[in-house]
C-alpha cells in the first residue's frame, strides 16, 4: 500500500507527481528543484542558493512525513554544470554531517524553470 505524502512548506507539484509517496518501508520524494514555496519561484543567486532551497524543500518534506534528514539514504543530485559540483557540494555537507546517504550527481542538459539544481531522495522508515 502506499500513502501520498504533502507538505505546504515545500513548493507544490508542477505537474502529474507527488511531492514524496510513501511505500512499505521507503519514502521516495521527488525531485526538487529551488523553488520558494511561498513565492512559487525560484530563489535568487547561484548554486549556493539554489542548493539550500533544494534541500530545505527536501527536509521540510521528510519532516512532514515524521522523520529526520538522518533517516534518508540516497539522494541524487542533477545539475546543470558539473561544474558546480564543489559548490552545491558544501552546502549539501551543512544537512547531511554524520552516517551520510549514498548519493549519485550528474550533469544535465536542462532543469525545470531554468533551475541550476535538482536534488531527490529516498528516505527509510524502518516501519
Amino acid at each position: 500500500m502506499k500513502k501520498i505524502i504533502s507538505c505546504e512548506n515545500a513548493p507544490k507539484a508542477i505537474g502529474p507527481y507527488s511531492q514524496a509517496v510513501w511505500a512499505g518501508d521507503t519514502i521516495y520524494v521527488s525531485g526538487q528543484i529551488p523553488i520558494n514555496p511561498a513565492t512559487g519561484e525560484i530563489v535568487p543567486g547561484g548554486i549556493v542558493e539554489q542548493t539550500k532551497q533544494s534541500l530545505t524543500n527536501v527536509k521540510a518534506i521528510v519532516e512532514q512525513a515524521g522523520f529526520t534528514m538522518a533517516d534518508v539514504v540516497k539522494t541524487t543530485v542533477l545539475l546543470q554544470s558539473i561544474g558546480d559540483f564543489a559548490e552545491m557540494n558544501g552546502v549539501y555537507a551543512t544537512f547531511f554531517t554524520e552516517n551520510c546517504p549514498a548519493r549519485a550527481a550528474f550533469e544535465v542538459g536542462a532543469l525545470p524553470k531554468g533551475a541550476l539544481v535538482e536534488i531527490e531522495a529516498v528516505v527509510f522508515t524502518g516501519k
